[in-house]
């Protein structure tokens, strides 16, 4: 209920059903206020699950948000902000929220205990496939995706700062604003929609005044400095390297057409502070998973800063102060208390009563005292209390619980750092200089009281700003420093089941049978169980798991040890991360200057990269792609045929130093290369394994052009830009991506000279321009370049021009071939044309070759060093054990290839173990007359003449073929060199 009428509302719906509400409040604080309990069913018994914190913390009350190509499932409704026309809806439960039929597996939960899914779906073995699975499949999972394409927008943005604080409660705000008023440039972020942290949750006073206003004060201060900016509703998610920071920004209010959903942030700081506050732990009683038992410092949350009273009679459980804390503030909200349950053995200012209840105020105090069961199945109607005096029975509908603070840690392990355990405190904070450039302070140090985390914010932030050469003044106003009073207790005696994940359903129980099972470490544990997976992370369940852990195997907590966190501390859609890459933006289509051209002569266009390119160009009458294949390679064997090769990486190259950049990057050398000349070049990575091929062109004494395979021009690029950054930074030269700006078409063939001659205004011949030349050109009073260069194999040239002149030239160059009778050819007829020739594309430099197994190791100059030139030597990557390049020859033109097919001897079986290869490229060779391929096999060029077996066992392909030299079409050359 609410203590007081909102004087606006907005109205949304929860199932369909209509809820008035305060803007801008979470959809729990709506809930509760209607009296609303269950929200939600556990993962794995369907248990009825409520609202059990008032933070990104909560891993009950997942909700889906929206329908349709909008719905965003497992949303949390603690964050999530109520506005008008807001649908939301309950998940994982069938067919309703109240009557969910999947709720049967708790009935037979003793058959379900931890890890009974690595027993009992082991047999029999064919039942995995058939039947486990695909149950296992249908059950799992929490919220469901629509499988619509996303319609919202996101961004993503980048920021630098001196100083980035992450959390804006007491520590924060001190941090910031002296930050902020030393100089620094500053960015203060925090995950709420209001900054104040736990000041805008409870009943305090900072410097004479309440905590609100406080808050109100420091904001408008911050606001006035030009170097701090605040960023709310901004959740830091990761810490990396260098100082970066990943960012999650949720935008406020509804969708909006064109405006973004969420906005993910890389900030780069020279030094941040970390002031994440602390998380409320549970504590393991029987049956302490009833929608109503909440968090403690949640159903304060809801009281002082919204306005609602999560039940109508509530009782308090903890073992430290903040049981008191919490009673004193509802009463003062006129919430009546039942019971307050403090399991230590005293309360300080308290005097126990022989049976351990003393009245104090309005409500009874039970020391010494433990809630040992409670009652109600979709919402709580009671617990009992076991005290000194014995059990009491108390009717209530709201149990707030305290099982002392967790400092958020998190941010402080996401680079491999470890927390260290303070046994004052029974919980684990974090180990100094875990990530470079961060420090601590507040609740997330381990100091809880306000004048601590007031004090420590504003002494880190002046250490940080002196570090950055700046003058801070230190003022820090006075605030309560009630100490922090904590005596653990993990886990209450008794029957049931003590839940500690809530969401995944681990309790006590099956920590216990982990150990048993010697799952003793912690990373098994917590696989074992699932305990802290999923939507808890191990935010609140973690250290009483820990606890329990620690308790069975008979260590302490600090020797048992604690989980790896990882980034992301929040969950990130994969939307924001990628936000620009949705629909084209996620592959965009990028065309030729020829795609018009294709495209009105019906050619199926594919995709080369990002590129779309011809696969081959009908003609009427022809029915199959390989008619059109095949007579488009008699173009280029016969006549002359045309290709548009624009899609080929290309490099400029520039500077006194190029060509010794080229000799570095390269395995053969450049420096010596001539003026109008081209030279190709194989291209190692730093592993030794081949990266690329392609040819590089001399145009000046300190200007190339490199020309890259399609789909490794962003990789080339970037390796030679890593190589003048950080390998030889000496270097004085300049690479730049040249690739849109020229048009480039192949002309290949008997006729190729005679082709260019009709549009060139020089003529050519072998002497001007003899194979593998280069240099500049007119075409019909444009200035282009001209390379004699051949990837067919036959006599050719790549003419390229300004992109602008593309098209026409197409065009033109087409009509002129098919005077000719030649004509434009694919990407099916180019791959038969190099197969034939043996050339290698990215098909079999794939990653995992060499110079050695693709035949090109006299490429690697003995004279000069390069890159993975010494890794390329080392044994595991020479000998002739390994698998060669070869060719493979069908029998005839009926028998049919395929790639991917694996290699075996002629009489061997063909298993796994027994291949001795595999097919790498295939075609159909009409100027061969057969299928012909290009594989690796073990010590291939020791055995060309022998006859083997390919088996390709997922389309039922078995064929002999006879191994060859890969070039199969005119291996002298002399066809391109004439």
């Amino acid at each position: 209920m609410r203590l007081q009428e909102p004087e606006k509302t907005v109205t949304f719906t929860f199932n369909g059903r209509r809820i008035k509400a305060v803007p801008g409040e979470p959809v729990s604080a709506a809930l509760l206020a209607h009296g609303i309990k269950l929200v939600a069913r556990s993962f794995k018994y369907h248990r009825p699950r409520g609202i059990m914190s008032a933070g990104s913390e909560e891993q009950n009350a997942l909700v889906t948000v929206g329908r349709g190509a909008q719905a965003e499932p497992n949303v949390r409704a603690t964050t999530l902000e109520v506005s008008e026309g807001l649908e939301v809806s309950s998940q994982n439960a069938w067919p309703s929220l109240r009557y969910d039929m999947m709720a049967m597996n708790d009935f037979v939960s003793p058959f379900l205990a931890a890890g009974f899914y690595y027993k009992t779906f082991m047999w029999p073995r064919s039942f995995w496939e058939k039947l486990y699975e695909p149950v296992i499949r249908r059950a799992a999972g929490l919220g469901a995706l629509s499988g619509e394409t996303n319609p919202d927008t996101y961004e993503k943005a980048f920021a630098f700062c001196d100083v980035l604080v992450i959390g804006a409660g007491p520590a924060g705000l001190m941090a910031a604003l002296t930050a902020g008023q030393a100089g620094a440039d500053v960015i203060i972020a925090d995950e709420d929609t209001a900054m104040g942290g736990r000041l805008l949750r409870e009943q305090e006073e900072v410097d004479g005044t309440s905590a609100k206003d406080w808050v109100a004060e420091v904001l408008a201060a911050l606001d006035a400095m030009p170097n701090v900016r605040r960023m709310t509703r901004t959740t830091v998610t990761g810490a990396y390297d260098q100082g970066t920071y990943g960012a999650l920004e949720r935008v406020a209010g509804p969708r909006m057409p064109g405006k973004p959903l969420e906005c993910f942030w890389r900030i780069v700081a020279k030094r941040a502070i970390l002031c994440a506050g602390a998380l409320e732990r549970p504590i393991a009683f029987p049956n302490n998973d009833r929608p109503g038992i909440m968090m403690a410092s949640a159903v304060r949350a809801y009281v002082n800063r919204w306005g609602v009273a999560p039940g109508k009679a509530i009782a308090v459980f903890g073992n430290n102060q903040d049981v008191h804390r919490t009673a004193v503030d509802l009463t003062a909200a006129g919430i009546k208390v039942v019971a307050v349950i403090d399991s230590r053995d005293g309360t300080g200012s308290v005097t126990d009563s022989r049976d351990g209840v003393t009245a104090y105020g309005d409500y009874p105090i039970y020391t010494a005292a433990q809630v040992i069961a409670t009652k109600g199945r979709h919402g709580l109607q009671s617990i009992t209390v076991s005290h000194r005096g014995g059990t009491r029975t108390i009717q209530t509908d709201c149990l707030a619980m305290s099982g002392g603070w967790n400092p958020t840690v998190h941010l402080t392990c996401h680079m491999n750092g470890r927390p260290t355990w303070r046994e004052d405190i029974a919980s684990f904070v974090p180990t100094p200089d875990s990530i470079p450039g961060m420090v601590t302070a507040g609740a997330c140090n381990g100091t809880f009281s306000t004048a601590g985390c007031l004090a420590e914010g504003a002494g880190v932030a002046a250490e940080v700003a002196r570090g950055l050469g700046l003058k801070p003044k230190v003022t820090v106003p006075a605030a309560d420093d009630a100490p922090y009073a904590i005596t653990p207790l993990w886990a209450v005696p008794g029957r049931g089941r003590k839940w500690i994940d809530f969401q995944n359903d681990v309790h006590v129980k099956d920590i216990k049978l982990a150990a048993q099972e010697n799952f003793r470490s912690v990373e098994h544990m917590k696989r074992y169980t699932t305990q802290g997976m999923a939507p808890d992370q191990g935010k609140s369940s973690n250290v009483v798991a820990l606890a329990v852990l620690a308790d069975a195997t008979g260590r302490g907590i600090a020797q048992t040890g604690t989980t790896t966190f990882r980034p992301p501390y929040v969950p990130v859609s994969i939307a924001a991360m990628g936000a620009g890459s949705q629909g084209k933006g996620f592959a965009p289509e990028r065309f030729t200057t020829s795609h018009k051209a294709s495209v009105a002569r019906d050619a199926p266009m594919i995709e080369a990269g990002l590129w779309y390119r011809p696969s081959y160009y009908p003609q009427k009458g022809e029915t199959h792609w390989r008619q059109s294949c095949d007579r488009e390679v008699g173009y280029v064997r016969n006549a002359v045929g045309v290709c548009d090769v624009s899609t080929l990486g290309k490099i400029d190259i520039q500077g006194p130093d190029a060509a010794t950049l080229l000799d570095f990057v390269y395995t053969n050398s450049f420096s010596t290369l001539k003026v109008g000349r081209v030279r190709y070049g194989l291209m190692l990575r730093e592993d030794g394994h081949v990266m690329d091929d392609g040819t590089t062109a001399r145009l000046g004494d300190a200007h190339f052009v490199m020309t890259t395979t399609t789909a490794a021009a962003g990789l080339v690029l970037r390796h030679l830009e890593f190589a003048l950054q950080v390998l030889r930074p000496d270097l004085d030269a300049k690479v730049m991506s040249v690739t849109e700006q020229w048009a480039q078409f192949a002309v290949a063939g008997p006729k190729a000279r005679a082709l260019l001659d009709t549009v060139l205004d020089q003529t050519l011949d072998d002497a001007n321009w003899p194979f593998m030349a280069c240099g500049v050109v007119d075409v019909g009073g444009v200035s282009g370049r001209l390379f004699r260069i051949s990837f067919s194999g036959e006599h050719a040239y790549e003419v390229a021009v300004p992109a602008r002149y593309g098209e026409s030239l197409f065009r033109i160059l087409v009509a002129q071939a098919e005077v000719l009778g030649g004509g434009p050819y694919g990407m099916e007829a180019l791959n038969v044309l190099r197969i034939e020739k043996g050339f290698v594309t990215h098909a079999e430099i794939h990653g995992r070759t060499t110079a050695l197994d693709i035949g090109m190791d006299r490429m690697v100059s003995p004279n000069k060093d390069c890159i993975g030139k010494a890794a390329a030597a080392r044994p595991g990557l020479l000998g002739a054990g390994r698998q060669q390049l070869v060719g493979l020859r069908a029998k005839g033109e009926d028998h049919v290839l395929s790639a991917g097919a694996h290699l075996f001897a002629k009489d061997a079986a063909e298993t796994r173990e027994n291949s001795q290869g595999y097919v790498t490229s295939v075609c159909f060779s009409p100027t061969l007359g057969s299928y012909v391929a290009l594989g690796f096999l073990e010590n291939g060029r020791a055995r060309h003449g022998e006859v083997i077996k390919l088996r390709d066992h997922l389309r039922g392909i078995t064929e002999e073929v006879t191994v060859c030299d890969p070039v199969f079409f005119d291996p002298t050359g002399g066809r391109a060199r004439g």
